[in-house]
């Protein structure tokens, strides 16, 4: 795959466009310009049409952050151009530590272009690659005006990357569009996501609740985004809740790469193909999913997890022949490469047999030549890249794909769809860039790189330990989504997530561009505060699952690390009152998130925000008009400490909700709260044994949820934070604790049919006044105790009998006089052919 070749842009086709200046000519080189400039900011001026060769010769080749780093271009314009102007930077080469161009029209920022390179790495191939980027009318002026290029270090950068910030050009020019935009372009069109799984593995209902909780507050919702959707054919329940899951991706207008079949056990057939139980899966899962997915992926890592390449080539010409028979809008992606090396020079795991290696043949991964094989039946590159690594010499993402094709003459000859990227909680930004937030730099810096050379890019997951972007560590299921929290890689430093949203703003957010006006010019001259307004309806329907978007959304990007106000006029998309949600700072998404009403557009709509340093706000909106009632799902009773019962719920369109109560099935339902703001709401002070009956609807709505009964008690369950718990016997990777984790896919059990004798210790941490226990294994309903004992202690050394019986399906529940203990042993005492599991255990006390 040497021979150089461009890959179709992503996005919509750019409009023609009339040349007003160019500066120099693509074609490869930057021997027309300055060989050498003096230090300091250059100003040039721009005649209509090709500028001469003996001007080109005083304009620098480039940008250096430490000596020349401005340079302004003085032009003409008889008149505004109606729809906007286009400018083109072609680069021929550029430091790896991803160089910033800020692009400044008469003062006011049109954007900041993120540059890809590979000098400082040890690469042979060179990355070329044009830029492009919307200039709107609003930032042009009859008569005399300025386009002003400038180095822009990283956020969290000290001036020691100035001398890293660097790249030559080949070419520059300017047009005026002849028709409408059909996309604000920022330096390339890019799209991002991540991935929302439970505990790893799961598709469950907990990822598909907290799924658009968290690509709204990402910001990558509406705009035709991509998210990872790997459940795992070799992992039970994986895939549970997946149609729901792409529900909810074609409802917010979003992409998925999917990856389903485990190839680590797959034995082809003498011809190659794949055995039929492995195409029977495919089969399946494409009969049942492949309308809504856009994308499938190969493998995940081959080399690194000991994978066949044959075998993946017979996956990818399943893909190409059968798979796209079922979901012919569907494209391929090669594996997620990790560029494994042999296992003499790297070992990895899922050894088997006598043979060590890395793949089938070993190494195969990191061997250009034989990803080209993979390559060449693909139609999407992939490469997977975490801290630096995409910059290695070796093993790099963005270096070995100019291995595998020999360079890049105006971006890669494929268009690239990253499906992990990343950083884990022990990455650094590299030293000489003089970080003063050495975490939240090597994310910032590895994002940027990704927006620089790559078209797609999923971060590894939203809840992932060591990588992540929210706290994790729970069941998802059992979690409120709207109770969310950013995880912080390290204390003072900047979040994954605020990174994540600034760049996804400013990059990711795709719909027609809306013109605005700037009220205060003055004071954000020269600043890097960007805004991006975008109507999402005029987004073609997404391949397969046809989803659209109405939404408009409204961006404001602070790249300043000092606070900024601004004041914008956005022209929406017609006269109306808009209402909808505004996402700003925040460490839970209840923080980060409002509900705004009353947004009067004639169609001129005000904003005006004072923005953190670093922070990304944006408004989501649609016209009151057009936002139908509707009820909040999810609707859930608990009873809690105190007498009282806990509502929750999933939230609705709407600024506030009002809950409504019935005493007893058959009385009519009365409101007991209004202007309630968050999607919870406890009812306190409730008489014991008395059944309620409750719904939930947003204020002024006349559409609820469903009604959902419990009757109020004082008898809950215990916190189990504190608790420790233990058995004395324990089956293959089935820990106590497993019993204990709000997971009900995880489990304890005996390891054997079970024996009288086997038994399950519990130190609740302190003494607590109890009543009763219940042990919950519906998902292996036989696997209840066929008798049991229960006895309590306060020293775990003396112990008393206080309960007795025989199990039953699903769940057994112990009831017993109320007593202090700090101790409680169940001793099973029966015999069966089942094993003894308990999938969760829960003690109940009226403390």
């Amino acid at each position: 795959m040497s021979e150089l070749s461009a890959a179709k842009d992503m996005g919509p086709e750019l409009p023609d466009g009339t040349l007003l200046w160019e500066i120099g000519k693509e074609d490869g080189s930057a021997a027309e310009f300055a060989e050498s400039v003096s230090s300091g900011a250059k100003v040039i001026d721009a005649a209509s049409g090709t500028m001469k060769a003996s001007v080109v010769k005083s304009v620098p080749s480039g940008l250096k952050g430490d000596s020349n780093p401005e340079l302004s271009i003085k032009y003409k314009l008889d008149k505004i151009p109606e729809h906007g102007v286009l400018f083109r930077v072609s680069i021929l080469d550029a430091y790896k530590s991803v160089p910033q161009m800020s692009v400044f029209s008469n003062r006011q920022l049109s954007g900041i272009i993120q540059i890809a390179g590979v000098s400082g790495t040890d690469s042979k191939y060179t990355f070329r690659k044009t830029y492009e980027l919307y200039i709107p009318k609003e930032q042009l002026a009859t008569g005399d005006n300025e386009l002003k290029l400038k180095t822009v270090k990283g956020i969290y950068s000290s001036s020691l990357e100035d001398k890293y910030d660097w790249w030559t050009w080949d070419s520059l020019s300017l047009e005026s569009l002849k028709s409408p935009i059909a996309e604000p372009i920022h330096g390339s069109y890019t799209l991002t996501g991540t991935m929302v799984n439970n505990k790893q593995f799961y598709f469950d209902e907990g990822a598909v609740s907290h799924l658009p909780y968290v690509m709204k507050w990402l910001g990558v919702a509406y705009s035709g985004n991509v998210m990872r959707t790997s459940c795992a054919s070799d992992v039970g329940r994986s895939c549970s809740n997946m149609e729901d899951y792409y529900k909810v991706l074609q409802d917010y207008n979003m992409q998925a790469v999917a990856l389903y079949l485990h190839t680590g056990d797959i034995t082809l057939n003498e011809d190659g193909s794949l055995p039929q139980e492995a195409e029977q899966k495919l089969t399946d899962y494409f009969e049942q999913y492949g309308q809504y997915l856009q994308y499938y992926e190969v493998d995940n890592e081959p080399g690194l997890f000991n994978r066949s390449k044959a075998v993946n080539l017979a996956i990818a010409d399943w893909l190409n022949t059968k798979g796209k028979t079922l979901a012919p809008h569907m494209q391929t992606v090669a594996p997620g490469w990790a560029y494994w090396p042999s296992y003499s020079a790297d070992s990895c795991g899922n050894q088997k047999g006598g043979v060590k290696q890395c793949g089938d043949p070993d190494g195969w991964e990191r061997d250009p030549e034989q990803r080209a094989e993979l390559e060449d039946v693909t139609d999407l590159t992939n490469g997977h890249s975490y801290g630096e690594s995409y910059i290695f010499s070796n093993g790099g993402s963005f270096t070995e794909n100019l291995k595998t094709f020999g360079g890049a003459v105006d971006g890669l000859p494929k268009k690239m769809l990253t499906t992990e990227f990343g950083t884990s909680d022990s990455h650094v930004d590299a030293y000489q860039y003089g970080a003063s937030q050495p975490t939240a730099a090597v994310f910032d810096r590895i994002m940027r790189g990704h927006i620089g050379y790559a078209d797609m890019f999923v971060q590894h997951a939203a809840f992932f330990k060591n990588f992540s972007l929210f706290k994790y560590g729970f069941n998802l299921e059992e979690h409120d989504p709207a109770k969310t929290e950013i995880y912080y890689t390290k204390e003072g430093e900047d979040s994954r997530v605020s990174i994540m949203r600034r760049l996804s703003l400013a990059y990711a957010t795709h719909g027609a561009p809306l013109g605005y006006e700037v009220g205060n010019k003055s004071a954000l001259q020269d600043k890097l505060v960007y805004v991006r307004a975008v109507d999402t309806s005029t987004l073609e329907p997404l391949a397969g699952s046809g989803a659209t978007s109405n939404k408009v959304l409204v961006n404001f990007v602070n790249f300043e690390n000092t606070e900024q106000t601004v004041n914008v006029k956005v022209t929406m998309p017609k006269a109306a009152i808009y209402e909808g949600e505004r996402f700003g700072n925040g460490d839970t998404y209840e923080e980060a998130r409002t509900y705004v009403t009353g947004k009067k557009a004639s169609p001129a709509l005000e904003f005006t925000e004072t923005l953190a340093p670093g922070e990304a706000v944006q408004y989501i909106l649609q016209p009151s008009s057009e936002v139908a009632d509707a009820a909040p799902q999810g609707f859930k009773a608990t009873a809690v400490k105190g007498m009282a019962v806990k509502l929750s719920w999933l939230e609705a369109p709407g600024a506030s909700y009002e809950v409504l109560r019935a005493d007893g099935s058959g009385d009519d339902l009365k409101v007991i709260a209004t202007g309630v703001k968050q999607t919870t709401y406890t009812d306190a002070k409730l008489a014991e044994g008395t059944l309620y009956t409750y719904a939930v609807r947003v204020s002024g709505s006349g559409v609820m949820s469903k009604e959902t009964q419990i009757t109020a008690t004082g008898l809950v369950p215990l916190d189990r934070s504190e608790w420790k718990v233990s058995a004395n016997l324990n089956g293959n990777n089935m820990y106590p604790v497993n019993a204990i984790d709000g997971d009900k896919r995880t489990r304890w059990d005996t390891g054997k049919h079970q024996s009288s004798g086997e038994y399950f210790q519990i130190n609740l941490g302190g003494p607590h006044k109890v009543e009763a226990i219940e042990l919950d294994y519906s998902l292996s309903s036989y696997d209840y105790p066929r008798g049991y004992e229960v006895f309590v202690s306060d020293d775990a050394s003396n112990w008393k009998r206080i309960a007795t019986g025989k199990g039953s399906l699903n769940r057994t529940r112990i009831e017993f006089e109320p007593i202090s203990t700090r101790h409680i042993l169940i001793k099973q005492t029966g015999a069966g052919g089942n094993y003894w599991s308990i999938q969760e255990l829960q003690v109940y006390s009226r403390e």
